[in-house]
C-alpha cells in the first residue's frame, strides 16, 4: 500500500512517497542500533533538553504543524491545534518527570544491599494509526527516548507528511540521527523489523486483528509488546445526572475527531426514566453540527479520514438496519464530495445484530434504553472490548462504585473517556494490554535489573 497523502475534504492527492528498499531498511536498523549505544549513555538532562525543545517548537509553530493534520486526515483545525498542544504537553511531562519515574528502588533484602535499576532495552519498533497523527507518536516516543531507548516507527500510510514532520521535529530539537526514525515500509517489511534481533520491543496502536498479528509475530521471537487496540466505549446515564451537561458531553464524546477515536462514546446506555428526554436533546444537539471544510473555523462536522473509512461506516449502518435496527439521520445534509458521513443514531440494536459488538469509527451512535443500573453494567460489559467507559450521575461516590463493576482499562465519572499526560492509558480484554502515559507508560520498555551486593563471607 503506497504512502499517499490525500485530502479527505477535496479528494486531492497531496503527496506520494516511496517505500524503503531492503538496503535502506537495513541501513536504518544498523543506524538505530549504533545510536542506541551512545544515546543510552546520555544523562537525563541531555535527553530532557531535546525533549523540551521539541515541545517548544510545537508551541511556537502550532499552526504549521496543525495544518498538516487537517490536510491529511480531515480533523477540524481547532482540534488539530489542540492535538499539537497536547503533544507538546506530553513531551514536557516526560522531560520533567522521567528521572524521578526511573529512580533506583532499594529493597529490604535479607542478604546484601539490593537495588532495582531501570535500564533501557534498546531499539523499539512502533506501529501507529492515523487518527491522532502526532499524539499517537509522542505517547510512544517521548517516554522511551527519555528512558534511553531509541525508536523506529511505521506510521499509517495515509499520514506520511505528518510522519515526516514528527521525525524532523526530533532532529530540529537536537536528537542525533537514529534516536527517532520514521519508516515508510510495507507490512512484510514490518515483519522483518519485528524479527530482527536488534529490535527488543514492539508497540502497536490499531485494530484488534492487527494487534493479534503483531503480538503473535513478536512472541515467536520473544519480544516484549504493548497493544492499544479497538474500543466500543459505553456512556452510562443515570436518572440523577445533570441532563444538559450530560448531553453536551455525550455529543462531545461521540463526535470529537468526528468520532474517529478508540475511546469515543460509541454506546449510549440511558436509564429509562430519562431516556426519552435524553434522546430528544441529544438528537437536537447532534443536528446543530455544521458540515464543511475542516480548515474553516466555523466547521464542526468534518469529513472522515478517507472515502474508504466513510464507505465502511455506511456499510455498517446498512447492515445494522438490515438486521432490525432503526437509523435516524440528523442535521443538515453533508456534502456529497469528500469523505463525509451523515450523523446517525442507531436504536433497536438487538444482541443478535451483527453491529452490536462492532466498533463504529465515525459519527454514528448506538442508543440503548436500560431499565436499571444492573442492565446498564451488563450491556457495558457485553463486548469483547474493554478500553474506556464513562458514568454520568449526580452522586460521584455512586459513580465510583459503578465504575468498579465495568470491565475496562479506564472509567471516567461525569466526563467521556479522555487523555492527559499524567493519566495511564490502556485497555483490557480485546482492547489490548500495557499502558501508555503517566508513570506507568515509561515502565513498559525498561529492564528492571536487580543489583545485589552481598558480603563475600555471607552464608549461601
Amino acid at each position: 500500500m503506497p504512502y499517499q497523502s490525500v485530502n479527505p475534504y477535496s479528494d486531492e492527492v497531496l503527496a506520494t512517497f516511496d517505500e524503503l528498499d531492503a538496503v535502506e531498511l537495513e541501513s536504518a536498523l544498523a543506524r538505530a542500533r549504533s545510536r542506541y549505544e551512545t544515546w543510552r549513555e546520555r544523562g537525563f538532562d541531555e535527553r530532557a533538553a531535546v525533549t523540551r525543545r521539541a515541545a517548544r517548537i510545537l508551541r511556537e509553530r502550532r499552526e504549521e504543524f496543525a495544518r498538516l493534520l487537517t490536510l491529511e486526515m480531515g480533523k477540524v483545525i481547532g482540534e488539530s491545534i489542540e492535538e499539537v498542544l497536547l503533544t507538546a504537553d506530553i513531551f514536557d511531562y516526560y522531560a520533567d518527570n522521567a528521572e524521578d519515574f526511573l529512580r533506583p528502588v532499594h529493597l529490604d533484602a535479607r542478604t546484601g544491599d539490593a537495588v532495582v535499576v531501570n535500564s533501557p532495552m534498546g531499539v523499539l519498533f512502533g506501529v501507529q494509526p492515523w487518527n491522532f497523527p502526532y499524539y499517537q507518536l509522542v505517547r510512544f516516543a517521548a517516554p522511551n527516548v527519555m528512558a534511553g531507548n531509541v525508536v523506529m516507527v511505521k506510521h499509517s500510510s495515509s499520514v506520511p507528511q505528518s510522519a515526516l514532520a514528527f521525525e524532523r521535529l526530533y532532529r530540529e530539537a537536537g536528537a542525533p540521527e537514529g534516536v527517532y526514525t520514521n519508516l515508510f515500509i510495507t507490512k512484510e517489511q514490518a515483519a522483518t523489523v519485528i524479527d530482527d534481533p536488534r529490535v527488543r520491543g514492539v508497540a502497536l496502536t490499531g485494530s484488534t486483528e492487527a494487534g493479534a498479528a503483531v503480538a503473535t509475530r513478536a512472541g515467536k521471537v520473544v519480544k516484549k509488546t504493548t497493544l492499544e487496540l479497538g474500543g466500543s466505549d459505553p456512556l452510562i446515564v443515570l436518572p440523577d445526572a445533570d441532563l444538559g451537561a450530560t448531553v453536551h458531553w455525550a455529543v462531545w464524546g461521540r463526535m470529537h475527531n468526528c468520532g474517529q477515536s478508540c475511546v469515543a462514546s460509541k454506546r449510549l446506555l440511558v436509564h429509562e426514566q430519562i431516556a426519552d428526554k435524553f434522546l430528544e436533546e441529544f438528537t437536537a444537539a447532534l443536528g446543530t453540527l455544521t458540515p464543511g471544510d475542516p480548515m474553516d473555523e466555523r466547521t464542526t462536522l468534518p469529513p472522515l479520514s478517507s472515502r474508504t473509512a466513510a464507505e465502511k461506516l455506511r456499510a455498517q449502518v446498512s447492515e445494522a438496519v438490515e438486521h432490525g435496527a432503526r437509523a435516524t439521520e440528523v442535521g443538515d445534509p453533508v456534502p456529497t464530495t469528500g469523505a463525509f458521513v451523515q450523523p446517525t443514531i442507531l436504536t433497536g440494536v438487538a444482541k443478535d445484530n451483527p453491529i452490536y459488538g462492532e466498533e463504529l469509527f465515525g459519527p454514528v451512535a448506538m442508543f440503548f434504553r436500560v431499565g436499571d443500573e444492573a442492565e446498564a453494567i451488563a450491556i457495558a460489559n457485553d463486548t469483547r472490548y474493554g478500553l474506556g467507559a464513562s458514568v454520568f450521575t449526580g452522586d460521584e461516590e455512586h459513580g465510583r462504585e459503578i465504575a468498579r463493576h465495568i470491565d475496562s482499562g479506564m472509567v471516567f465519572v461525569n466526563h467521556p473517556t479522555w487523555t492527559s499526560p499524567e493519566l495511564p492509558f490502556g485497555g483490557a480484554k480485546d482492547s489490548g494490554y500495557g499502558r501508555e502515559l503517566s508513570a506507568l507508560g515509561i515502565q513498559e520498555f525498561v529492564n528492571k535489573k536487580l543489583i545485589d551486593v552481598v558480603p563475600i563471607d555471607a552464608p549461601p
